[in-house]
């Protein structure tokens, strides 16, 4: 019989701690959150998640683009940073005011965007990137989805919200057409990427599966030799397509245009950074998340060429309209100028 797993048995004591602050905190949001007063331009609040995905802002982060930005719109910009996991708690914290740009899946972004059309308008801002995101098993019965059965549970950030939760329901409803689309929720199970990939490594729990995204699902692959790809998110969204987005409400945005300005601009700066410094790129991540990662295999994620650091949003349309299909959104977007908004920077996206 497979052991239930417990997150914190697997991590060492400042992640436990690390994690449990982070659950303080999203429960928090609704209570000082929601009464949280607008403030002036040159500020900013930033809240992301796990993983490479968010290498971009690690970039901004570190080598200061944000207020280096700041300074060329005449602002000093004081920028402060949320680590959350789940779009669940990254949408709950943008819409309670707690924070002024969210960090999550497009999954997340077409859900607040249907959410607030009309009242808060959530709209993206940029793109993070193209990465492939992976589900993985340990279990060598599991070769596609439809060998997933009661016995097996997939760990994913925010079950019915992530993007990787809404990629495996694309993937059902192309195998077994639209009216099943939530075939394989009932496998599903949220848990922040750290603890899955652990109980992946580790093996031996109920947690046999895990749909995440870099570095994790390649530290999975590394770690344990039963563990193997059982979906890729590209083959299911058509090719290269952005995994992680940000995105805002638009009284942030009209209320604050310099610092938006100076926001966007120090995204592009650092996807220029990564792409022309990849090794420096490795270091920061490392240094930003305190991380324990073999550098080596960072950098092979980093240079993969199916990886692109862009911020113009792509292939996001596809995902907008089976959400729509199946009723996970109710207002149907023309394009995906629809859920972003206009800005010169992302203008070649799609």
């Amino acid at each position: 019989m497979l052991a239930r797993f417990h997150p914190t048995a697997a991590r060492p004591f400042f992640v436990r701690r690390f994690t449990a602050t982070l659950l303080t905190l999203s429960i928090g949001f609704a209570a000082v959150g929601a009464n949280a007063p607008a403030h002036a331009e040159g500020q900013i609040r930033i809240a992301e998640q796990f993983g490479i995905v968010y290498l971009l802002l690690n970039v901004a982060r570190d080598q200061q683009f944000i207020e280096k930005e700041g300074h060329k719109q005449g602002l000093d910009i004081k920028v402060d940073w949320l680590k959350l996991s789940g779009g669940a708690a990254v949408n709950d914290a943008l819409l309670s005011g707690a924070v002024d740009i969210a960090g999550a899946g497009v999954g997340p972004l077409l859900t607040i965007w249907d959410r607030t059309r009309g009242k808060q308008n959530v709209k993206g801002v940029a793109s993070l990137g193209n990465l492939p995101y992976y589900l993985v098993s340990n279990d060598p019965n599991v070769k596609t989805i439809a060998d997933f059965t009661e016995k097996d549970r997939i760990a994913l950030p925010a079950v019915n919200v992530s993007v990787q939760s809404r990629v495996l329901q694309y993937a059902a409803a192309k195998r077994w057409g639209d009216k099943d689309y939530n075939r394989l929720d009932k496998f599903t199970q949220a848990l922040p990427h750290p603890d899955a990939a652990a109980a992946i490594i580790a093996g031996g729990t109920e947690i046999n599966a895990h749909f995440g995204n870099p570095p994790f699902q390649e530290q999975e692959l590394a770690g344990n030799p039963k563990a193997h790809i059982v979906l890729n998110s590209y083959d299911v969204l058509g090719g290269p397509s952005s995994a992680t987005v940000l995105y805002a409400t638009e009284k942030f945005r009209a209320g604050n245009p310099k610092t938006y300005r100076a926001f966007v601009d120090a995204l592009a700066d650092a996807a220029r950074f990564v792409t022309a410094n990849p090794d420096a790129a490795a270091d920061i991540y490392i240094r930003v998340n305190q991380s324990k990662i073999d550098r080596k295999l960072l950098l092979e994620i980093i240079k993969n060429p199916q990886v692109q650091f862009r911020i113009a949003p792509q292939n996001t349309f596809g995902l907008a309209q089976f959400m729509y299909r199946v009723g996970a959104i109710r207002n149907q977007p023309a394009s995906w100028k629809d859920y972003f908004f206009d800005d010169p920077a992302t203008a070649a996206g799609s």
